[in-house]
């Protein structure tokens, strides 16, 4: 590409999922639906744990690490879409476009991590039950969730500043609504190989390791189901993993579809509505997913609105 082709970038525009101004109104009220849903889903399951002393178990440790992570990954794109939405301005500065890829890089690879570690916590209480207290002790659960952050923030921000070494084109319009980074590759006027490189090795490492492991622990699980004896036991050992293999299969396969949808030719509507699913439909059917199959939540979760209606 020629230098003079090239610009300095200010700033982004976000074209969101549609630009017909009829539908501006039923995208916006839909959406804040969906994201207060997904804070107050996921804020009532971090209480319900937080409150039950008998919630104060690895298993529920992780997940409310994991709609702690689910807020914070929905509040990195919705509240700009929203405000886009009511502003009429889809502009985003060249500095919030950096963040925000950090922050979804982040949430995202944490999210990842987090189900890999609670798919270990079921394999150690499925195939090691007496010895799951030792094994499953606060150490090890604080140092797994702080390896996780560690991480993920480290590749994050390899990430951003990959993407801070790339110069753009006059053209900034990200048929998104919010900034992709594969998007971001598509606008970028150098060379873009080592960024390919880069976001390539980390799917392997960050995404294609935990996903294998989460394979790996739930054929430990099933093989060890199997050889219960009685089919009230096999319930009871399924129904521990029921959830957690919903959720999983839930954030897999949308990010599947993010990625399939973004690399056909042609297919910036359906990416952006893919990453719908992934980016605010996930987070939002999580808490519920692990709700409606659990007796321990649902009791702590009548529980503490029982005191709030008190109140």
């Amino acid at each position: 590409m020629d230098p003079e082709n090239k610009t300095q970038i200010s700033e982004f525009l976000l074209l969101g999922l549609s630009e017909d101004p009829e539908l501006q109104p039923l995208l916006f009220g839909l959406f804040l639906a969906m994201y207060l849903l997904t804070v107050w889903g996921n804020l009532l399951l971090i209480l319900a744990v937080s409150s039950d002393s008998h919630l104060h178990t690895p298993m529920y440790f992780f997940l409310s690490n994991l709609s702690l992570v689910d807020i914070c990954f929905t509040s990195t794109t919705v509240p700009k879409m929203l405000h886009d939405i009511w502003t009429q301005n889809k502009a985003i500065t060249y500095a919030g476009c950096i963040t925000q890829v950090y922050f979804l890089i982040l949430f995202a690879v944490a999210d990842n991590f987090l189900l890999t570690v609670m798919a270990y916590d079921r394999y150690v209480a499925i195939c090691h039950p007496l010895h799951y207290t030792v094994i499953m002790n606060p150490r090890l659960c604080g140092l797994l969730v702080l390896g996780c952050w560690v991480v993920n923030a480290l590749y994050s921000l390899l990430q951003t500043l990959m993407v801070l070494r790339l110069s753009f084109c006059a053209n900034v319009q990200i048929p998104q609504f919010f900034c992709e980074l594969n998007q971001l590759f598509q606008l970028a006027c150098s060379d873009i190989f080592f960024n390919d490189l880069v976001l390539y090795s980390g799917i392997v490492l960050l995404a294609g390791g935990p996903f294998t492991g989460i394979l790996y622990s739930y054929s430990k699980i099933v093989s060890s189901i199997l050889r219960i004896s009685s089919a009230q036991g096999k319930s009871k050992a399924f129904s521990t993993c029921a959830s957690h293999l919903s959720v999983v299969s839930l954030f897999y396969c949308t990010v599947l579809g993010v990625y399939l949808s973004s690399a056909a030719p042609h297919s910036s509507h359906s990416s952006a509505v893919a990453s719908v699913l992934y980016t605010v439909v996930t987070p939002m059917l999580n808490p519920f997913i692990y709700s409606l199959r659990n007796k321990d939540i649902k009791g702590a979760l009548r529980r503490v609105l029982g005191k709030e209606t008190i109140r």
